[in-house]
């Protein structure tokens, strides 16, 4: 049973490997040149001296305008990241989709479930060996998008939450792909030939990708306040990186009066026509911005529980599918 997997799956083997190494020979060039000029331009050292949270005013402003400059030379490469978020869904529309759909499409079903092979048998060593090679691909994958997005997301002000490159990066890739193929081989058991299942395979995990990163995801530990006032010197005491999932201004009763947007007047500032500051929105005295925020330093407590998610999910539909190969004629 073991060498018939390896028979009919060898030419897919062969073609992910290839895949996996071109892209390899295309993105460590540009991962080295971006390590290279963020080198260059010292922000390392200011990463380390961001984290602090007492920062000279001219340290921010030099590290600030280092950031802008790697920002403007490497920041059209996040659409690269968009599309290098589609290699876990590429592997379940090739790999998990056709694994049962192609046997019951073409027949061959049929002769292997007569041959002394049970279809519980059957399903653990398929279901077995691809998984482990998904497990292998996907590791490969997660470490290396880790190491390439890894400059972008310290350049970039959210860091490892933003919602691109939190799905590239730790261990949360590896349970992506392992619910896309869990998605394919279920799909694959209810609608029996094979461009239907890769279709619903491409609409389900898309559906499920978007509701967790936009709706659970901000919402897996409770979010921090920060209040600062409108009028003053005190700027907001966050760490870079953090997640800003809402702001605006806020009256002193709670009243939000503008959103995603904040104010810093000087002491005593007065806005146009002598006005104070703020008074074209109809602030009043003691008004205040207010953000709502995940800190930075939840990024693993993130990545574990949104892992722990997609693998029981894919277990979900690798029980599911067991249950309905029994069905199968």
């Amino acid at each position: 049973m073991i060498w018939l997997t390896w028979r009919q799956h060898r030419k897919q083997a062969f073609f992910t490997l290839l895949g996996f190494a071109a892209l390899a020979a295309l993105m460590v060039p540009i991962g080295l040149s971006m390590r290279h000029t963020f080198a260059d331009l010292g922000l390392a050292d200011c990463v380390r001296q961001l984290a602090g949270t007492d920062v000279a005013a001219a340290t921010r402003e030099t590290c600030d305008a280092g950031f802008r400059r790697f920002t403007n030379r490497y920041g059209s490469l996040n659409l690269v990241a968009v599309l290098l978020l589609t290699l876990p869904v590429l592997v379940g529309l090739f790999w998990g989709a056709p694994l049962v759909a192609r046997e019951v499409e073409h027949g061959t079903h049929r002769f292997v479930w007569t041959q002394g092979v049970g279809r519980t048998r059957w399903a653990l060593v398929k279901f077995g060996l691809v998984g482990a090679a998904v497990v292998v691909l996907a590791v490969c994958y997660g470490l290396g998008m880790s190491w390439w997005v890894e400059p972008l997301t310290q350049a970039a002000d959210q860091g490892r939450l933003g919602m691109i490159v939190f799905d590239l990066q730790g261990v949360a890739p590896i349970a992506y792909t392992l619910f896309a193929v869990a998605l394919g081989i279920f799909a694959g058991t209810v609608w029996k030939r094979m461009l239907p299942a890769m279709g619903i395979t491409l609409a389900g995990f898309i559906g499920v990708r978007a509701a967790v990163a936009v709706l659970a995801r901000p919402h897996y530990q409770p979010a921090r306040t920060l209040t600062f006032p409108i009028e003053g010197v005190t700027e907001a005491a966050m760490s870079r990186g953090d997640w800003i999932l809402s702001q605006g201004i806020r009256n002193p009763d709670g009243t939000m009066m503008a959103e995603d947007t904040r104010i810093m007047c000087p002491p005593g500032g007065k806005g146009p026509e002598g006005r104070a500051c703020g008074a074209e929105l109809g602030l009043q005295p003691g008004a205040y911005n207010w953000q709502l925020y995940q800190p930075a330093d939840r990024f693993w407590l993130f990545q574990g529980i949104e892992t722990g998610i997609f693998v029981a999910l894919a277990a979900l539909l690798l029980y599911l599918a067991v249950r309905r190969l029994r069905r199968i004629a």
